[in-house]
């Protein structure tokens, strides 16, 4: 069996290479800021001198654990490394609701498991393009909605996503971003109404016009998917959201028009 340990600051370098081997978008930071966010969830297995496999759990209060950054290097797969991590990762997460967003390669990992699927979440892109500016005003964090629209609290991650780019409007809507390593990431958005998150949108558009855009949505949420398509964003990845110890399977909150990011949320 391989031994597991928890993950480092000094593993950065090791992480990076290994999320970019996988061509996802999460910089040197997004692996710090999970390390940061839970130092004692973030596990690693080492075989040959390399870090061949990682997994990890960022816990909410009260009761939800988030399972992501499940990967493993290409020479390595087949050898049971994932299923391993996954294991230790639901003993980590005790009692908690734990839910993730599961690739088609790790979907049926996750059925062996217990997980039950609950809807699909979708990866959109938009090409960089000039769009009309709109107006943000100033981050005002409105928690407790916050907390009942996501289903736990976020406020940690929150916090660190305020920190790089941030905005909201008067009815509590608010919207985030950040840099990625393939795109700039639009997410999470809670709003409302489908009039703020469009407004939230155009607002973070217009501040990357320059630059490639992912925003991860449900492809249910009929509003959001519009205001994909007239801003010009088209699909090019699915998900499927699945759960463990959920006391029923439920469709999100319809004021969530973006997550955070599947390592998230």
């Amino acid at each position: 069996m391989a031994a597991i340990r928890l993950l480092t600051m000094a593993d950065l370098p090791a992480l990076l290479q290994l999320s970019r081997t996988a061509s996802w978008n999460q910089t040197a930071e997004d692996w710090r800021r999970i390390l940061l966010l839970e130092p004692t969830g973030c596990f690693g297995i080492e075989l040959e001198g390399a870090l061949a496999a990682t997994a990890t759990v960022v816990c909410y209060p009260p009761d939800l654990a988030w399972l992501g950054m499940v990967l493993t290097l290409p020479e390595y797969r087949g050898r049971g490394l994932a299923r391993c991590l996954v294991e230790h990762a639901i003993a980590y997460s005790g009692p908690r609701t734990v839910r993730l967003d599961a690739s088609e390669m790790g979907q049926p990992l996750y059925e062996s498991l217990g997980f039950l699927e609950e809807c699909p979440v979708e990866r959109w892109l938009r090409d960089p393009a000039p769009v009309a500016a709109a107006d943000a005003q100033p981050f005002a964090y409105p928690r407790a909605l916050d907390a009942g629209v996501f289903g736990a609290d976020r406020a940690a991650l929150i916090q660190m996503f305020a920190a790089l780019e941030c905005g909201s409007l008067a009815d509590s809507s608010f919207a985030l971003g950040r840099p990625g390593l393939n795109a700039a990431y639009f997410g999470p958005c809670v709003s409302e109404t489908p009039a703020s998150a469009g407004q939230l949108l155009r607002w973070f558009l217009a501040r990357h016009s320059e630059e490639p855009v992912f925003w991860d949505l449900f492809p249910h949420h009929e509003y959001a998917v519009e205001l994909a398509a007239e801003f010009g964003f088209r699909p090019i990845r699915r998900l499927i959201r699945m759960s463990l110890h959920a006391a029923a399977r439920e469709l999100p909150d319809p004021r969530i028009y973006a997550i955070a990011g599947f390592e998230y949320g």
